[in-house]
């Protein structure tokens, strides 16, 4: 092939690699996972043992974990990578469970275990859930505490993780106790249990593009000279949130089947899940005493009479002793600023302008009893007290837990052939994903550079048509 022509080749190929290799290694970036959440019962039988009369124990929920269904455990604010492309995904999720039982004369449980910090972590069509454990040991009773332990084997059933949409959802995968994580059961069973399924949500940004991507600008931060004059010369509050779920139980009485309920926020009270949060505090701190009041109202109402109203959320710390008060509204009882829960308190101090207080241990009082109607005595244990309040305008309150996007359709799959269960259990969906296959960029393209060739051939075939009859003899 003469120079020239070779070039033309050369020159048409190379503009339609670039014109799609750019984009496609664009799209096997990793992409952020950021919000979501995972939905857990541990194993549902585990958890009846625990409550039953022969543990005769309990569990406790962490980190804003929360509750749903009959028996599931939700963990939040998904974070991450995944990679549309090879259907690499790993999400850690916040949140944990605490279960006790066999109490002992001592006042010590025997059976003392924490799962927390799930993690989801999927590559070459297997799965495997870690989670932190921290456990005690039947026989000597030793606590162990170990970081993301691979707890159980997820099942995909030949679910094809590939796609471009805006989140992953998985429902319902089969999970196998493993050989570590029956190890971290303080030996409560045997590797190859089956646990209660895994499913999760987790929204997914777009791909960033280097190309049009803009510097970030960041605001004028104040001096540090500037910080601790605004910090030592004011007591009073910037902002404040304090985060209370008032207590599990109630509320899935609230939601179940005999009150058959549900709870209404406004006036900005905020839902997390598992916590409500009254946001805009306002009031003084000083010499670790605190005093302070919320925005926002929760009104729980359901059959035999339930309606529940709180607003006008305070707080105030003394000596280390805290109390949480609320406007009570309901068909039984009424009364302003109403001693809810104490919880303790001590040493308060401010950090980087902000004061915290988090998951403190809260129990009902006498006043607050009879806000409940006599529902529960007082001294019951409700839901911990988290509180937060800023004294600088740099100072951040901390997040809500991140649900992330609610998925508006239970997504279907196609299974392999080898799956056991014909029935599809879980899927990677998007907004975005119109089901088309991942590999078809790379097919246009190599139309094009077929096409392409075919027309380089052509030029070529002319241009040796035109030597050849320059070549050949003529008749004069």
């Amino acid at each position: 092939m003469p120079t020239r022509l070779r070039a033309l080749a050369a020159v048409l190929c190379a503009a339609v690699l670039g014109a799609f290799v750019p984009a496609t290694t664009a799209h096997a970036e990793g992409r952020t996972v950021q919000g979501g959440r995972l939905d857990w019962g541990v194993k549902t039988s585990f958890q009846r043992y625990i409550t039953g009369p022969v543990a005769n124990g309990s569990y406790a929920l962490t980190g804003g974990a929360a509750t749903v269904g009959g028996s599931g455990f939700r963990f939040h604010s998904a974070t991450g990578t995944y990679d549309s492309d090879t259907g690499a995904f790993r999400a850690a999720f916040f949140g944990g469970v605490h279960f006790v039982g066999h109490r002992t004369d001592s006042g010590a449980y025997q059976l003392d275990m924490t799962l927390a910090h799930p993690t989801v972590s999927i590559s070459g069509g297997s799965g495997t859930l870690y989670v932190d454990v921290t456990s005690k040991a039947k026989d000597t009773g030793a606590v162990t505490t170990s970081r993301q332990v691979p707890f159980a084997s997820l099942s995909l059933g030949g679910i094809d993780m590939r796609g471009g949409g805006t989140s992953v959802v998985l429902n319902n995968l089969p999970a196998t106790l493993t050989a570590q994580g029956a190890a971290s059961f303080a030996g409560y069973y045997t590797a190859g249990t089956a646990l209660d399924p895994v499913s999760l949500s987790a929204d997914v940004q777009q791909a960033r593009s280097t190309a049009t991507t803009s510097p970030v600008t960041k605001s004028p931060q104040p001096t540090k000279t500037e910080k601790a004059e605004k910090t030592a010369k004011s007591t009073s509050l910037v902002d404040g949130a304090v985060d209370w779920g008032v207590r599990r139980t109630f509320r899935e009485y609230v939601t179940g089947d005999i009150a058959r309920g549900g709870w209404t926020l406004t006036s900005g009270a905020l839902d997390g899940g598992a916590l409500f949060r009254f946001p805009g505090g306002q009031g003084t701190f000083e010499d670790g005493d605190l005093t302070a009041a919320f925005r926002g109202a929760v009104r729980f109402t359901g059959d035999h009479g339930l309606d529940l109203r709180l607003t006008g959320v305070r707080v105030t710390v003394d000596d280390g002793k805290g109390t949480l008060y609320a406007d009570v509204a309901s068909p039984d009882h009424t009364g302003r600023k109403v001693p809810l829960v104490t919880f303790t308190a001590k040493h308060l101090k401010a950090r980087n302008g902000l004061v915290t207080v988090t998951e403190a241990p809260a129990k009902l009082t006498a006043r607050g009893a009879e806000a409940f109607g006599g529902m529960y005595p007082a001294g019951t244990a409700m839901d911990p007290v988290t509180l937060a309040v800023a004294l600088t305008g740099t100072a951040g309150l901390p997040a809500l837990p991140d649900l992330g996007s609610e998925p508006t359709a239970t997504p279907t799959a196609s299974p392999s052939p080898s799956a056991a269960s014909p029935e599809p259990v879980a899927q990677a969906t998007g907004a975005d994903d119109d089901g088309a296959s991942p590999a078809l960029p790379l097919s246009l393209a190599a139309g094009s550079l077929l096409v392409l060739a075919g027309a380089a051939a052509l030029l070529v075939r002319r241009r040796r048509a035109g030597q050849d009859a320059a070549d050949t003899p003529q008749n004069h």
